[in-house]
């Protein structure tokens, strides 16, 4: 990651923070992530608005350590050559309410927004914070609300969430916060150009510039591919015999691919300018698109060491939070070999790029019915597909990969069942 994307301002100029406190979103390569201050004071000026970028390390905020450093901090932005507002429009607290996804992010709905300090406190208490409602903006739930609950303090009436009782940067009664400035407070994004129309240009969206990072970069790789055919018969009888139970296609792919690096750990290996990277973990990544653009990939980790279930729990989870942003980075950056199927397009067989620092990557074509010679010399009918492994030849060879899909065919074609166990 080189820059990020703001998303929006928790705070608003004006506004107390604490430290640990969650003062703006960020929109990372692949995720929205919180970003925390680790200072006390007052937020004094924004440097970067929302729907703007910033490179990493870079200030996008001023913090004051007083009130009455504001408007130093104001002028500070200004001689650096950026304007500062006259008179900077906060953003009313209490025009919607927003939760939180489970990687932190205060606009992912579904999960209730925790400051540190407050899970902390809850943990030493024995609070369970899924029965607190926040005072914090957005409905985050802050230190005061856990003490409340035990007795230590009494609630604080105002609804302006700042660390006093009275709020500072903008009063109740001030004109300012009247809901007649509120659209301009929350600058919004630029408008998404359906990439449909005609002669219009669609600025690439932050996933999908890490994604063409990525692919550039596997162009310095010297690659090989090697293809295989195998019969799927037993693989889909079983999985007709245990979709019921929640087990995805997927899954079971990736449980036999991660079965099979068991036997072959240098294809789960990777390059380095020191020598070859033997991973010590399994962790499978799996190709998902995304309805906005570009692509994600989502680790299973360890693989080859969780139940068919778990895995398929796991990835069901994994796939509805990568398209809602809310990955951690671990999440999706912790692959040590990749799978793309595109099977359940027709598609019959394809070449993938390798993923930068990994070392293969398997592509799954359609399972289609073929008409086959059988070992007693009479013909038959098989489901078949076509899978095409992509190597670093920096550290793979020919034979590793071939030995590699020569088992991983013999676990689907005669021992499917074995994935269960």
């Amino acid at each position: 990651m080189t820059e990020g994307k703001i998303v929006s301002w928790v705070k608003s100029p004006g506004d107390k923070v604490e430290k640990g406190e969650t003062v703006v979103v960020v929109e990372s390569d692949k995720a929205d992530m919180d970003v925390e201050t680790f200072y006390e004071g007052y937020l004094a000026y924004i440097i970067v608005p929302a729907g703007e970028t910033a490179p990493v390390g870079a200030a996008i905020a001023y913090i004051a350590e007083t009130e009455a450093e504001i408007a130093t901090a104001k002028s500070l932005a200004n001689a650096d050559g950026t304007p500062a507002p006259s008179t900077p429009a906060p953003v009313p607290v209490a025009a919607a309410p927003v939760t939180t996804s489970q990687n932190g992010s205060n606009h992912q709905p579904g999960r209730v927004v925790v400051s540190p300090r407050a899970r902390k406190l809850a943990k030493e208490l024995k609070v369970d914070l899924n029965t607190l409602q926040g005072s914090g903006p957005y409905g985050r739930i802050v230190a005061e609300d856990v003490e409340i609950v035990v007795g230590k303090v009494q609630p604080i009436t105002t609804s302006i969430p700042v660390a006093t009782p009275a709020p500072i940067a903008t009063p109740a009664p001030a004109p300012v916060a009247t809901p007649a400035p509120a659209p301009v407070a929350t600058p919004a994004p630029a408008p998404v150009v359906s990439p449909t129309v005609p002669g219009q240009v669609v600025p690439f969206t932050t996933l999908q510039n890490a994604v063409v990072r990525g692919m550039v970069a596997s162009l310095s790789v010297p690659v090989f591919r090697v293809s295989y055919t195998i019969s799927t018969d037993g693989l889909d009888k079983l999985y007709k015999q245990i979709k019921s139970k929640g087990v995805t296609m997927t899954a079971l792919l990736a449980k036999a691919v991660a079965v099979t690096l068991q036997k072959h750990p240098i294809l789960n290996a990777s390059y380095s300018d020191q020598g070859v990277v033997n991973h010590s973990n399994i962790n499978v990544a799996v190709a998902v698109a995304m309805d906005d653009g570009g692509l994600i990939t989502p680790v299973l980790q360890n693989a080859d060491a969780v139940d068919i279930y778990s895995l398929s729990r796991n990835w069901k989870s994994l796939v509805e939070r990568a398209r809602a942003k809310q990955l951690q980075p671990v999440e999706y950056n912790s692959g040590t070999f990749t799978l793309s199927n595109l099977g359940m397009f027709g598609v019959d067989t394809f070449d993938a790029i390798l993923p930068p620092g990994q070392g293969s990557i398997l592509a799954i074509g359609a399972s289609r019915p073929q008409v086959v010679a059988t070992a007693d010399g009479l013909f038959g009918v098989r489901q078949q597909m076509q899978v095409t492994i992509t190597c670093d030849h920096r550290i793979i060879y020919g034979a590793d990969a071939a030995g590699f899909l020569q088992d991983f065919a013999k676990l689907i074609e005669t021992n499917p069942q074995s994935l269960t166990m």
